[in-house]
């Protein structure tokens, strides 16, 4: 007697049931597996003596309810990541309130009588001045950095009694003895609120603007 090798496509059927798998059954691995080897242990129970199920059958029955748990438990798995890479997201969004998140720009930011902005060096300077530009092009006020070192630098500025509407932005001028160093003008703006669309991070900057957290260059 031939015995029909085992169908696993529906292990999550119910018999009498006219609504095909029910969901529990069919993402429960162990379900699956504890019914399928239910039938297995019947069909081995029925199958004729003289001409028994060959070993090639039950190795690909087996390898059918391996592959299907398999999937089952790696889809599990991945869901498991995708929770935990959202906290994460969340997480991180949430501790970057309060700190300040610096964008390209030479633009300064203005709070309370005082004016604040960054700049990165290339290399280490030896002197380094910024310079607060007016709408006219003219230097309103010059502020002395002394020597640096290379990488970020935030500065400040007493704009106690300017409009801002004024000030155009500032340049930073820096040296290392007699030779040049490259600069790099940002924009310094306190993170106010953090926002989550799409698994990415938006920030309300403390001037009114949203940026998405990949617009910023570095937190301070």
């Amino acid at each position: 007697m031939y015995i029909t090798p085992i169908d696993t496509s529906n292990l999550g059927t119910e018999i009498g049931s006219t609504t095909g798998t029910t969901a529990k059954n069919s993402m429960d691995p162990k379900a699956s597996q504890d019914r399928f080897l239910k039938l297995l242990v019947a069909q081995l129970n029925n199958q004729d003596p003289l001409n028994p199920m060959d070993n090639a059958q039950m190795t690909t029955q087996m390898a059918q309810i391996n592959t299907v748990s398999g999937i089952q438990e790696l889809n599990a798995t991945l869901n498991n990541m995708a929770a935990q890479f959202s906290s994460q997201t969340a997480l991180q969004g949430t501790s970057l309130i309060g700190r300040e998140a610096l964008l390209p720009g030479d633009k300064l930011t203005f709070k309370d009588g005082q004016a604040k902005a960054a700049f990165s060096l290339d290399t280490k300077a030896t002197d380094v001045k910024v310079d607060i530009m007016g709408t006219n092009g003219e230097v309103i006020k010059t502020v002395e950095m002394g020597a640096l070192g290379s990488g970020l630098h935030r500065f400040n500025w007493d704009a106690e009694g300017v409009d801002p509407a004024t000030v155009k932005g500032f340049k930073v001028r820096a040296v290392d003895g007699s030779e040049p160093v490259d600069t790099v003008s940002l924009q310094r703006m306190t993170v106010d609120s953090v926002s989550f669309s799409g698994g990415s991070i938006y920030m309300l900057l403390q001037d009114g603007s949203t940026r998405a957290y990949n617009d910023v260059l570095a937190f301070m």
